[in-house]
């Protein structure tokens, strides 16, 4: 198989010590997977040194690219702005906490083969006994009302064909939903088990409470959308020639 041409999008927000180390980690391995790849850093109103990190990256390698949204948005806006902005036709998604690992990306890749997204699968996590009960938790109920076996949707490290991004729509919350909204228009989903690292620097954004009430509120929205959705109708004109 040919190697893909590849945009990387990677939300920022507060994690400028994180931002270099990531970055030498991802170049050699993109280096070695991808024909010619591109960085979208998207920072999501950051607060602290984020900024000047990816600019200095910018300035050092045209490969990385920066896109600045004033305030805190979240991970769906930021997500859904790098996806805008990308110019190739494989695009992969990542967080900036050093946690993913980037030399899982290759094995992404190669599930796009026979599908669509490739879902990254933690299955030995390296995050506190709260935070892992309640994702758990959360993705079981998100599996129940949507009738899905995401074993993992929480895991940003994602590889998907452009072209699925044409049958969304954006909205608040809609990055755990990416493979349900997939097999929704008729795409086809893999799963593929990755590592995972403890944070190194810098504290997670999101707490225990973020995890339910909205994103809960939003499994209602989706299960209404996979019972509502037309899909594709064959249709023939009739004519009297």
């Amino acid at each position: 198989m040919s190697r893909p041409e590849v945009s990387v999008v990677i939300p920022v927000y507060n994690e400028c010590e994180n931002i270099p180390l990531l970055w030498e980690t991802l170049t050699p391995a993109l280096d070695a997977c991808a024909a010619c790849w591109e960085v979208l850093w998207v920072d999501d109103g950051s607060t602290d040194d984020s900024g000047e990190q990816i600019r200095r990256l910018r300035l050092r390698d045209p490969r990385a690219r920066q896109l600045r949204l004033e305030d805190n948005q979240g991970q769906s806006v930021a997500f859904w702005c790098g996806f805008t902005h990308a110019r190739f036709a494989t695009i992969v998604t990542l967080d900036a906490d050093l946690q993913n690992d980037p030399l899982d990306i290759p094995l992404l890749l190669s599930a796009l083969a026979d599908a669509d997204v490739a879902i990254g699968w933690r299955q030995t996590r390296s995050d506190s006994l709260a935070k892992r009960i309640a994702s758990k938790v959360a993705n079981a109920f998100r599996n129940w009302v949507t009738n899905e076996t995401i074993p993992d949707v929480g895991c940003s490290l994602k590889a998907f064909r452009r072209t699925v991004f044409d049958s969304f729509f954006p909205f608040h919350g809609m990055h755990r939903f990416y493979p349900t909204l997939a097999r929704i228009a008729g795409y086809r989903v893999a799963v593929v088990p990755v590592r995972h690292h403890a944070r190194r620097y810098g504290k997670s954004k999101y707490g225990i409470c973020d995890r339910f009430v909205g994103p809960l509120v939003d499994c209602w929205g989706v299960r209404w959308m996979q019972r509502r959705y037309l899909g594709s109708i064959n249709v023939k004109e009739t004519t009297d020639e």
